[in-house]
């Protein structure tokens, strides 16, 4: 029986740092249509869900979504773990791909690659960024359903509702754990210090140079070279990466 592939992206319009940020447009596309449309080319995925909150502000989003031709699910804003989870339950997936929509150049080749490497490696969870070297804005999650259930019924603190995968990350064998099973998609060089995503004012400055230059249909490789070999990382390098999730962990400390 062919397997379900759920690829679940998150948005919602109140950003701390970047409030609308996934709806701001870059040479007349917004973001949002501009993650959409490339994750349409992925062929391991059966279906795209835009998964936002049941706040009245991300009624656009909800819409927007439905208008781009794929499907969209309102759910808990702060509880975004019972966000993916409801909504695999309500597709029986198989697999869920997560990935969010503030990173609008994803390339949906890289995201085929690690889901079918999670597929060949039968693991829980399996993504790029156990270890951190492609760069931000390429991070792409594959997790089994009953991971995903279960890290839902046994995590409990808020970082962990709220950035999805930490409960299964540290309880996971990659870790030292003993709950999951995990494996990493390795990069063959460390790129981690190159940005792509959209959480500061100044992350739309790159990604705006990156579109006009290069249009919106290259890899991430592409990209990335071009970052390099033009020392764009001085528009944005300065910006720690994950950092939503450590100012969560430091409210718990």
């Amino acid at each position: 029986m062919e397997l379900k592939i759920s690829l679940i992206t998150q948005a919602r319009m109140g950003s701390t740092r970047f409030p609308g940020k996934v709806l701001k447009k870059i040479n007349e596309i917004e973001l949002l249509e501009l993650h959409v449309n490339r994750l349409k080319k992925s062929e391991k995925i059966s279906e795209i869900i835009v998964a936002t909150t049941k706040n009245e502000e991300d009624k656009i989003i909800y819409e927007k979504s439905i208008n781009l031709g794929v499907k969209s699910f309102k759910g808990s804003e702060l509880d975004v773990l019972d966000r993916y989870y409801q909504v695999a339950k309500i597709e029986n997936s198989d697999w869920i791909v997560r990935v969010t929509s503030d990173c609008p150049l994803i390339d949906p080749n890289l995201v085929d690659n690690v889901v079918q490497f999670a597929i060949n490696n039968d693991k829980d969870y399996c993504s790029n960024r156990l270890l951190e070297s492609y760069p931000d804005g390429q991070d792409v999650e594959v997790i089994k359903f009953k991971a995903l259930e279960k890290a839902w019924k046994e995590a409990k603190l808020n970082s962990e509702r709220e950035h999805v995968t930490p409960f299964i990350i540290k309880n996971s064998d990659y870790k030292g754990g003993l709950l999951f099973s995990a494996t990493n998609f390795d990069c063959l060089s460390d790129f981690s210090n190159i940005r792509m995503t959209v959480d500061e004012v100044l992350d739309i400055k790159l990604i705006e140079i990156l579109i006009t230059k290069l249009g919106v249909n290259r890899t991430w490789k592409e990209y990335t070279d071009f970052i390099i070999d033009n020392n764009l990382t001085k528009i944005n390098g300065q910006i720690i990466r994950n950092e939503g999730y450590l100012n969560s962990i430091k409210k718990e400390t």
